[in-house]
Parts: structure tokens; sequence; C-alpha cells
């Protein structure tokens, strides 16, 4: 069997790049051996445009916001289903200091930050400093994308559901070969498995941990995202997403007893309405230290190429940068050098001698 491109991984970036390169009409296969709790699947599908205390612009936020509501609207075309929907984010303000702040930004960022003025939100919330609103945010709709992304590869026979071995696997300098496959590139984007990739593991990763709630909450209006300290995101009925933690140190990916009952008693100080907690994940985010994503070929392995490192903003970083490796990929045209992971060229060279 003979293909353009082998994708290692099938989440965020894995779905967008095998999209973009069946758009092209490129010859690909993707393995993934589909497990239940990645990054991807337990990921709030929130797309915000402002972050940190200081409230500033996410990076390239400008380019970001307006290219993910386009791809995630044309996948979900493709896919028969809506899968992005433009919202708000009302910022619940902890303290009189974070109001002072967010009231001093209203003037320097008027593109995304706003008064909010129309719901007593004291009805449903206890709050004490003012509510600010963030706004467009977007809010992807991630598992049913990844799963009927995933039926759409099988019928097309685009989709190898194994895990991947390195023992089968032999790179050449214009090829690599997959048991009986034949491949022009392998593009890993395998999240946070590839730490231990040989041929990227030098790399600056910076793996952190993230659990998050799944509770029933009768009556609150799915319409916005809510936030104070913990973000309460719309999921499904009258479900709502509840998180996120970030833990660098960590044991294992198992949920733990402590953010379930750290989030129970946020909420129930918060939270006028009655909640029933349905469900607790977690999983590993494939972050780094640059916050920057890892994009392109290896300096000096040809044949292979990487779309990782998305951290906690995979949602606006995959489609773009799946694109631009595909441009780059198709056409030769070049990524953005902040994110193509040959400024990492020296660490790159010396790790497989």
């Amino acid at each position: 069997m003979t293909i353009d491109y082998l994708i290692i991984g099938r989440g965020l970036t894995g779905t967008f790049l095998s999209y973009y390169l069946l758009r092209a009409g490129k010859k690909i296969l993707v393995i993934d051996d589909d497990k239940p709790c990645t990054a991807s699947k337990v990921a709030s599908g929130v797309i915000n445009p402002v972050t940190g205390r200081r409230i500033v612009r996410t990076w390239r936020i400008e380019e970001l916001l307006p290219f993910a509501f386009v791809a995630y609207k044309e996948l979900g075309n493709e896919l028969g289903i809506n899968l992005v929907k433009q919202c708000s984010v009302l910022d619940f303000h902890p303290s009189l200091q974070m109001s002072e702040a967010f009231e001093k930004r209203l003037d320097e960022e008027p593109e995304y930050l706003h008064k909010t003025t129309s719901v007593d939100w004291k009805q449903y919330f206890n709050h004490y400093y003012g509510v600010g609103e963030i706004s467009p945010c977007l809010l992807v709709d991630i598992n049913p994308m990844l799963n009927r992304w995933r039926d759409n590869l099988q019928l097309g026979h685009n989709l190898l559901n194994e895990n991947f071995s390195w023992d089968n696997c032999t790179v050449h300098d214009d090829h690599i070969t997959y048991k009986h496959i034949t491949a022009k590139k392998i593009i890993f984007c395998d999240g946070v498995t590839g730490v231990e990739n040989p041929y990227f593991k030098n790399l600056p990763y910076a793996p952190n941990k993230g659990e998050a709630i799944i509770a029933r909450i009768p009556g609150l209006s799915p319409d916005f995202i809510y936030k104070q300290g913990l973000s309460i995101v719309p999921w499904k009925d009258d479900l709502f997403w509840i998180g996120s933690s970030y833990e660098w140190n960590f044991t294992d990916v198992l949920p733990t007893a402590a953010f379930k009952e750290k989030v129970a008693q946020q909420l129930g100080y918060w939270l006028k309405n009655p909640f029933e907690i349905v469900d607790h994940l977690a999983s590993v985010r494939p972050a780094n230290m640059e916050r920057r994503p890892f994009v392109g070929l290896h300096p000096k392995y040809r044949a292979v190429g990487i779309l990782n490192g998305m951290g906690t903003k995979g949602c606006s970083l995959a489609p773009f940068f799946a694109k631009q490796l595909t441009d780059h990929l198709v056409e030769g045209k070049p990524i953005y050098a902040d994110a193509d992971v040959k400024r990492f060229e020296k660490t790159l060279a010396r790790e497989m001698n």
C-alpha cells in the first residue's frame, strides 16, 4: 500500500490535518487506537480571545479566532452537524482588584471586553464584584466532531485502528515504511505520547494534567460560559463541563477525589441553582514550555513531521496550524517561524546521534 502521508493520532490536530490533506487530494492513512480519555476528548471546547489576570489577548488570536470559526463550520457542514457557535464568557470578578482591572481594560480592549447588563446574574450566582463580558468567544462541540470524522475516515478506508509501534516503522531519507505501508512522510499528531517519540522527545514538552467535572445544573442558561476561577461550560442538554485543573506534578492520569471535592465546594458557594455531579474526567495535555506549537518537518529527517504541543489552546491552534502544515507539505509555503519546529534545529539534530 503506497500513500502520501501516514498520520499518527486522531485528536484535534490529526483530525484537521487529515481533513485538509484529503481536501488537497492526497492519499492518507491515520493510525489511532481510540483511547477514551485523550486531551481532545476531555477539553471544554472553549476558544477565549483573552487570558490571565492581566486580561491580555492570546497569541495570534486575531487570525486564529476567525479562522477557527470558518474551519469548524466547514468541517461541520461536511459531517452534517453544527460544530461551533459564537458565545460570551461571563467573567465573575472574584475581588475588587480584579473588577477594577477589568474596568481599566475595557477602554484598552474594546474588541473583546464589554460590560454586561442584560441579566441580573444574582438570581443564579452568589457574586459581589460585578460581571464582565468577553466576546466573541467560540464554543466547539468536540466529541461529536471526533466521532463523526472517525466514521468518515473508516468509510474512506483511511483509518487503521491500532496502537502505532516503532518496531514496525523504518524511516528512510525520502520515505517511511510501516508494515505493508509505504508513505512519503509520517506526521505525528500524537499528543502527550510525543514525549516518548525518538525523533521529537527532546522538544521542550511540559505535559500537565487537567481534570473536569460534568454536572447537571437545571435552569442555568446554556447560552453563556461562566467563569470565576472555575469555568462552567455548556456540554449537552442540561449538562455542563466544569474545570479545569492544571497539575504539573502528577503520578497518574486518574481523576482525584480532591478535585471533585474542591469543585463541589466552589459550586456550592457560587451557584444558587442545585447541581448534580454525574461524571469526572481527567487527561494530560501536550503542553510545552514555550507555549507555542510544534509544527513542521524534522530538520534532519525530512520524512518525519510533527503537529503537536498545543497545550490548553488546541481548539484554536489545531485548525490553523493543520492548514499551515498542509500548505507547507503540498505547496511548499512557509510555516510561521515561531511555530516551525525547525527553531529547535540544533536540539533535534543531536538527539538521534
